[in-house]
């Protein structure tokens, strides 16, 4: 009797994992206006021609979730540039940034990223549970004037 108790108990254990498991992860959403942003001449244009974006991170359930972000640039003759935060430092680079929710941050792109098609890849982890969920986003963009 408690053989089969304890056999029924797992049954129906292991008849739920499936749907448990397939609840959770994490789900990014970007928001950044046109593909086609401006490139800066001079420095006194740089606060005009900011192309700001945000990156909301929830859970399946669309509760916001901590997590850590990476933005790089990838040009098209291969090389990979990470992404400087905004109003920081020119040192410093948005290179796993803690954030909870959404992630807002602005780029500036130089004259000599004119016509270039060019790759902005952020990659997000988030721990939920115990383990970890990765998610990579990525937006084609070509400045110009």
């Amino acid at each position: 009797m408690r053989g089969r108790l304890l056999l029924t108990l797992l049954a129906i254990a292991l008849a739920a994992a499936p749907a448990v498991l397939a609840a959770t992860g994490i789900k990014a959403t970007l928001k950044a206006p046109a593909t086609n942003p401006k490139v800066c001449s001079t420095p006194s244009d740089m606060p005009a021609c900011r192309w700001h974006y945000s990156i909301k991170v929830t859970d399946l359930k669309g509760r916001p979730v901590a997590g850590k972000i990476t933005a790089v640039i990838v040009d098209p003759f291969g090389g990979v540039h990470p992404v400087g935060y905004g109003p920081a430092d020119p040192d410093v680079y948005v290179t796993n940034w803690p954030f909870k929710g959404t992630f807002r941050d602005y780029l500036e792109f130089p004259p000599e990223s004119k016509g270039f098609d060019l790759v902005l890849k952020w990659t997000i982890t988030s721990k939920i549970g115990g383990k970890t969920y990765k998610q990579v986003l990525r937006r084609t963009v070509t400045p110009e004037l």
